[in-house]
């Protein structure tokens, strides 16, 4: 706890927490608000922009005038022409005239001005003024005064083709094209340079608050000119805080806040969830989720992340409820929305967003029984955020028009990191030993190595298996549990049978029991080793400890009644140990275990049934019930007497389909 505490302190932002809380369009509900001392009113973010704009209206680009350039294309024409020209077909008495009419066009061109386009510069039409720069005297020019490369290429092809004395116009055309190259060139870092000293005198504030001078009054609807003034406030107010605030101070007050947080996390787990509460493994990975959420909410406001509602807020319920249950990921929640709600902006707005979002979370998720389960409720995480964004939205404007919906692609953002809550959550399994519904859904698959193996060495418990699985996990979702956990406690309770399948009636051939060829003791220890096997096979297959459980308890400490009398009546001279013929135990300590250990004493027991109908049924399921209460099996399981009566009903209502029996309706069986 003190270290989670201590780590969230000093990773929280150290500035002042501004006292006021103000939207626009709102209605200001507190006292007069009058300036404690003078500052400046900051502008607008669109201000700030057109102002920039402005300014950049005022810095022309600057072009380079490179003379050079000329003299190369000239020289190149000059060779070119005479390589082509004995290639061209052309009389020899017409290359005077051809060189010269080329020659003149390209002198034109470049006496004009040859340059390209920028393009940030043609933001207000094609053309724009620029200034050229040539032997260090500058001039003001329009792109109109000069020639772009394209517009040089239809000077070219208009004056050869209005020229009657030449005959092969293409030829000429192509030749001096060829030779276009700009010589105004644009000088970009000198440009920039001009831009960056323009800007230099862009002001960010506009007029000032005097001190004592009223920002808003009481019942004053907070317009787009006083939310200025109090934004502006709160930023002098933090900067000022910077200065003259006691740091010290407000490391105090956040740890605080984090100890409070923290200590009522604590006290909610002692209350009302103590295995958590005495257990450190889980504990600490319950502090680390809340410690790693509000440390990325910390880093996100140092480098200033443009919207904390970037953060996926959402991940945290939605690991906790996965790994723990759903009281605990939405108590959680509201702790971690609570300190967050000290160091973002809009506290109420982002409080409402974020506990409304998380409990969606939690709900769409309560039994995760499908890994599609997981989209599913990030599409209803999207879905909420949007309904509160509008409604938030319409409170603030009153107009769908001034809706900026670019501010909703954050929550857009968030959600899909919410997503890496499923490899989170395969992590944390495997760093703190905590099994989730995720990997009960996988181990409940029949196809996985250890219930094959059940399935081929001995298929009559398998069998038993997959009905103890049926029964147990409709009465469990019935009186309220993990049904997830339940059927997968079932699907395993009985691995240990593998070891030595034909020593159980449910895998034996008719007339082949091995039981007969030795002892009642040896008999007896054989079935209760299946216990012990079974935890064996368990955790060497890394099958999670809660699922173990399950294993142990299903027998609690209960005899093997069937060797044990037929050793009393067959010796009754002889003195015998109880405990050779009773199971270790632990008895069950869960509503999950107790209702297993039912399901299969009732399951195995209605195998012996002959001839089964309503009645024998229904007797069936009292006498197994009423015997493991006698014996005290469900003394440590949270199960009460209504919910025993309603698991008898549906384990009779359950092995009567199985049997298909046709009920009498006249008879109260069940």
């Amino acid at each position: 706890m003190l270290i989670c505490v201590i780590f969230v302190t000093l990773s929280l932002p150290k500035q002042a927490r501004f006292r006021f809380e103000y939207e626009k369009g709102k209605v200001w509900m507190q006292k007069d608000l009058y300036s404690p001392y003078s500052f400046s009113i900051q502008k607008t973010s669109d201000e700030i922009e057109k102002d920039r704009d402005d300014i950049l209206k005022t810095v022309l680009p600057i072009y380079q005038k490179d003379d050079q350039v000329i003299d190369n294309e000239l020289d190149g024409f000059n060779s070119e022409f005479e390589t082509k020209w004995r290639s061209s077909g052309i009389a020899e008495n017409k290359k005077e005239n051809y060189y010269l009419v080329g020659s003149s066009i390209l002198k034109d061109i470049y006496k004009r001005g040859l340059m390209s386009p920028v393009k940030k510069y043609q933001r207000y039409g094609e053309n724009y003024n620029f200034s050229l720069i040539q032997n260090n005297l500058a001039s003001q020019l329009n792109t109109t005064d000069a020639l772009y490369i394209s517009n040089a290429q239809r000077l070219i092809k208009e004056k050869i083709s209005r020229n009657g004395e030449i005959e092969n116009k293409e030829w000429l055309t192509q030749l001096v094209s060829s030779h276009l190259s700009p010589n105004y060139l644009y000088d970009a870092e000198l440009t920039e340079k001009l831009e960056e000293n323009a800007l230099s005198s862009l002001s960010l504030t506009r007029g000032m608050v005097q001190k004592g001078e009223l920002i808003v009054g009481n019942g004053t609807m907070v317009n787009s000119s006083i939310y200025q003034k109090l934004e502006s406030l709160r930023t002098a107010y933090e900067e000022d805080a910077k200065v003259s605030g006691n740091s010290q101070l407000i490391l105090l007050g956040q740890f605080l806040l984090s100890g409070l947080i923290i200590t009522l996390l604590i006290i909610f787990l002692y209350l009302f969830r103590k295995d958590i509460y005495v257990d450190n493994r889980q504990l600490a990975l319950i502090l680390l989720v809340i410690t790693g959420m509000l440390v990325t909410l910390s880093w996100a406001i140092r480098i200033k992340v443009p919207s904390v509602y970037y953060i996926p807020f959402c991940i945290v319920p939605i690991i906790i409820r996965i790994l723990f249950d759903t009281r605990l990921a939405l108590n959680i929640h509201l702790l971690v929305v609570l300190i967050a709600g000290f160091f973002v902006p809009n506290s109420f707005e982002f409080a409402f967003l974020q506990i409304s979002a998380g409990m969606v979370a939690i709900y769409s998720i309560k039994n995760l029984i499908k890994r599609e389960q997981f989209l599913t409720s990030a599409l209803l995480i999207l879905l909420n955020y949007f309904i509160a964004f509008l409604g938030i939205s319409l409170i603030r404007d009153g107009s769908f028009g001034d809706i900026e919906w670019l501010n909703f692609l954050p929550f857009v953002f968030s959600v899909l990191l919410s997503l890496l809550a499923y490899p989170l959550i395969y992590a944390f399994e495997r760093m703190f030993g905590i099994t989730s519904d995720v990997t009960l859904m996988e181990l409940t698959n029949t196809n996985s190595k250890l219930l094959r193996d059940l399935a081929f060495k001995a298929p009559g418990t398998f069998q038993h298996s997959l009905q103890v699985a049926n029964l147990a996990e409709a009465a469990i979702f019935k009186i309220g549990g993990n049904t997830l956990l339940v059927r997968a406690g079932a699907l395993y309770h009985d691995i240990g049978k593998t070891v030595n399948p034909h020593f159980f009636i449910e895998n034996q051939n008719r007339g082949n029991n091995p039981h007969d060829s030795i002892s009642y003791e040896q008999s007896a220890q054989i079935i209760i080793q299946h216990v012990n096997k079974g935890v064996e096979i368990a955790r060497k297959n890394n099958i999670p400890e809660m699922l173990i459980d399950f294993i142990r308890t299903h027998h609690g400490n209960t005899r093997v009644d069937y060797f044990y009398q037929s050793f009393l009546k067959n010796f009754p001279e002889k003195f015998v140990d109880e405990n050779i013929f009773r199971y270790p135990g632990p008895i069950p300590f869960s509503k999950e275990t107790a209702v297993l250990m039912l399901a299969d004493s009732v399951e195995a027991a209605s195998r012996s049934l002959k001839d089964p109908d309503a009645i024998s049924i229904s007797a069936l399921v009292e006498r197994i019930i009423d015997y493991k209460l006698d014996q005290g099996q469900l003394t440590n399981s949270n199960i009460t007497l209504k919910d025993i009566e309603t698991i008898k009903l549906i384990f009779k209502t359950m092995l009567m389909g199985i049997y298909h029996v046709r009920i009498d309706y006249e008879l109260d069986v069940v």
